[in-house]
């Protein structure tokens, strides 16, 4: 669950640094526990591996989920394109620029969906935060509130090894 909650509380401004600390106490109480409290250092393993990869995709499952459902669709224009470099110059990173009906203009990245799918000048919806702490999630028309079925499937296949390693090293502790 503490796994979960690192990825969602990675999704807001500053709280990747408090997920972390979290993923990691995590990480280390399941190979602690499972490993040397209770003996079974392949449970112990398996565990700590899926709960690392858990929050990469809670987090924008969440994200995704919780901005499609709760969010407010803002019909919009995509004005530009284009590419930026990443923190350390080696990646390429799309970006997109957005004006929607108010007349705001909007700079997406890639964690909202933006990964160069868009042309300059197509009709885009936003789903905005009612809350405003989380940035926009842009989306093609007609703008589907369904989340990405792949990501809630492997987050629940995560969450459900981590569960079940553990539980079957609880089981059989030496």
């Amino acid at each position: 669950m503490a796994g979960l909650a690192a990825g969602v509380l990675s999704q807001y401004p500053y709280g990747m640094w408090f997920g972390v600390v979290v993923i990691l106490a995590v990480v280390a109480a399941a190979a602690v526990i499972a490993g040397s409290r209770w003996h079974r250092a392949g449970a112990a393993t398996l565990a700590s591996v899926a709960v690392l990869a858990l929050p990469f995709f809670a987090g924008p499952a969440f994200y995704e989920t919780y901005i499609k459902q709760f969010g407010k669709r803002v019909h919009a224009v995509v004005a530009d394109t284009g590419e930026q470099q990443g923190v350390k110059g080696s990646t390429e990173l799309s970006v997109c620029r957005v004006v929607d009906t108010s007349g705001a203009v909007l700079d997406l990245s890639q964690q909202q969906n933006c990964f160069g799918q868009f042309t300059k000048g197509q009709h885009v919806v936003l789903f905005e935060d009612p809350l405003e702490v989380l940035d926009p999630w842009i989306e093609d028309l007609p703008g589907e509130r369904t989340p990405d079925a792949l990501t809630l499937g492997v987050t629940a296949g995560l969450f459900l090894t981590v569960g079940g390693s553990l539980f079957y090293a609880g089981q059989r502790r030496r």
